[in-house]
This record gives structure tokens, C-alpha cells and sequence, in this order.
């Protein structure tokens, strides 16, 4: 009796949902496959409709959707959006779908800071899970113990550390590094950095922080520790609003000697505020990710400062290891 050969794999489907079309186009592109079929409607009552356009029963799906509310659609739009779909997916007969998520909302609110504080981040995953998805993909969530736990269903935390450390080598040069975490609560995250820029640029690269604390709105906090002096400045953190927390950290850095501050971080929310706050001349470029399109930061400034990096080329190996059943180790948070 011969052994039957084994079929080839069928290449994973992917769906990109409106508002980050771009970003799923150019992850489709980097697997060398098309983009799903699909449609989406808005009705004059401000009602929704979504539905795959072609056969999805007894296949594996990753439906791709960056939730923030810039561009098209609220935060909660886009997250009742992808839900809705999600679940039509599964009642189309689709055997599993993960949820590719490049920002997830209301990762920040994973605990209770005052009494009766809700935790949202736990109710999201509850929503994911009761629509269906069996897996959630996301990259550089706040808190990735507390990502990991809100979720009974698979979770993986990427994070964007390969990139950034490309794009940190390519603007600089042979001078002295040194990673920086704007508060305490980001020091596992500018480590993580710190030792993959130690790595890739062979040579020993320091870490300094500085203190934040933030009470009603306020942030306060003076304390700096770290040798930055003569060093090229690399201030690291999950994302940027305000822009606040990152001039705060470089003018710490600054004041001690530091010879150059680059900003680096995945999300760029920037908020109105965040044009004249990031214009600071203590920052003399930012780094962040594509998971946030349209870039919400205007003209001017700030806006000449910073430097985009793509985000597809991750997406697209995660998804296919993911779908080949091969080891994520490298791309994840561990």
C-alpha cells in the first residue's frame, strides 16, 4: 500500500475592512497572494453591513483592521465593524479566523485605577471571542501580560523591535547609543529594544529612564538616571498622543548632555495638541509605524520630523508562519 501525497497547503485569505485597505494591500503583496473579496455598506441611518464576496466555508481567514479612530470611522466603528464581520465570516462556514489588529483599542484601560473604573480591555476581548474569532494578532498593545490574560482564546503579541531597529541603524552612524523609557512602566519595552539594537549594531548600547507619574491629568516627575552624555538618544515607547511624555524625556536627556534625541514608537496617535508639543527642538526626528493611517499629525514642524516605518513585511511573516504552523518565537513579545 503506497502513501498518498500530502496536498499542498492552500494560501491563507486575507481581508483588509475600510480605512486600512493600504496597509492590507501591501501585506498581500509581501505574501504574494490577493486580498479577500468583500463589501461593506453604510445605510442612511448610520447602520452597517459587511459580507464576504466569495466562498470562505471550511477555510482559514485573517481579517485585518487597525483600530483607531482616525480616518474612517470612530475606534468603536471600526471595532463594532470588525466584529460584525468576524461573525459573518463564521456564519459563512469559515473554520477559523483570526483577528489581525496592528493597534487595538482600549488596550490602555487594563485595570482599575479609581473605584468602579471599568477594565475595556477585557470587555473588548470578551466581544472578540463571543463574535467567533479564535485568534487575536496585534502589535505593541500597552501591556502584554494584561493582553494575554484578558483573552481565553490565542493571542499574539508582536512587536515592532525588528523594524525599529532597522530604522534606527539607518540614521545613525558609529556614535554612542543609548535607549531611554520615557516612565518605569516602559522598561521591559525599551530593554527589549535595547538588547535587539545591542545585536544588530555589535557594539554595547546604555539605557537610562525617566520618571513620570500622572494623577487627574497631570504628569509630574524630575528624576532622570542614566549616562546619556555624548550619546545618541533613543526615546522608546508603545505610542504617542500628546506628544508630552516623549519632549519630557528628551529634554531630561538633553539637559544631561545628550548629543542627539530620536523618538521611536509604534502608534502615532497625535493628537491636535501634538503639532506645537512635538515641534520642540529637544527631538530632532520620530520614528512610528503605519498602523495608524491617515498620519493624523499636520503640516509643519513636527510633521518634517517624522519618519514612517512600514509595518507589512512583519505582518505578512507572522501570518504565514502562523498559517504554516512554524515557530513565531523571533517576532513575538516573550
Amino acid at each position: 500500500m503506497t502513501d498518498r501525497p500530502s496536498l499542498p497547503l492552500p494560501a491563507p485569505r486575507l481581508f483588509a475592512l475600510a480605512g486600512t485597505e493600504a496597509l492590507g494591500r501591501d501585506i498581500a503583496r509581501h505574501m504574494g497572494i490577493a486580498l479577500g473579496r468583500h463589501e461593506e455598506r453604510d445605510f442612511e441611518d448610520g447602520e452597517h453591513k459587511a459580507r464576504v464576496l466569495e466562498s470562505v466555508c471550511g477555510a482559514e481567514l485573517y481579517v485585518l483592521h487597525s483600530l483607531h479612530g482616525m480616518g474612517v470611522g470612530s475606534a468603536n466603528d471600526r471595532l463594532c465593524r470588525m466584529l460584525f464581520f468576524i461573525a459573518a465570516c463564521k456564519d459563512a462556514g469559515a473554520a477559523r479566523v483570526t483577528a489581525v489588529t496592528p493597534y487595538l483599542c482600549y488596550a490602555r484601560k487594563d485595570r482599575r485605577t479609581k473605584p468602579n473604573d471599568p477594565v475595556t480591555s477585557r470587555y473588548v476581548a470578551a466581544l472578540f471571542e463571543a463574535a467567533g474569532a479564535d485568534r487575536v494578532m496585534a502589535l505593541d498593545v500597552h501591556n502584554e501580560a494584561a493582553f494575554e490574560n484578558a483573552f481565553r482564546c490565542r493571542t499574539l503579541a508582536l512587536t515592532a523591535a525588528p523594524l525599529q531597529v532597522a530604522a534606527i541603524l539607518a540614521v545613525t552612524a558609529d556614535e554612542r547609543l543609548c535607549v531611554i523609557s520615557p516612565d518605569l512602566g516602559g522598561g521591559k519595552r525599551a530593554e527589549r529594544l535595547r538588547e535587539a539594537l545591542e545585536r544588530a549594531a555589535g557594539r554595547p548600547v546604555g539605557h537610562a529612564f525617566a520618571e513620570k507619574y500622572r494623577s487627574a491629568g497631570i504628569v509630574s516627575g524630575d528624576l532622570f538616571a542614566g549616562d546619556v552624555r555624548d550619546a545618541t538618544c533613543i526615546i522608546v515607547d508603545d505610542l504617542a498622543s500628546t506628544g508630552g511624555t516623549l519632549v519630557r524625556a528628551a529634554r531630561a536627556a538633553r539637559e544631561n548632555g545628550a548629543r542627539r534625541v530620536l523618538a521611536c514608537v509604534t502608534h502615532g496617535l497625535f493628537a491636535r495638541a501634538a503639532g506645537p508639543v512635538l515641534a520642540d527642538p529637544a527631538i530632532e526626528r520620530i520614528m512610528a509605524t503605519d498602523t495608524i493611517d491617515p498620519v493624523p499629525l499636520p503640516g509643519g514642524p513636527a510633521r518634517d520630523k517624522l519618519e514612517i516605518v512600514p509595518t507589512a513585511a512583519l505582518f505578512a511573516e507572522a501570518i504565514g508562519r502562523l498559517h504554516r504552523g512554524e515557530s513565531l518565537a523571533d517576532l513575538l513579545v516573550l
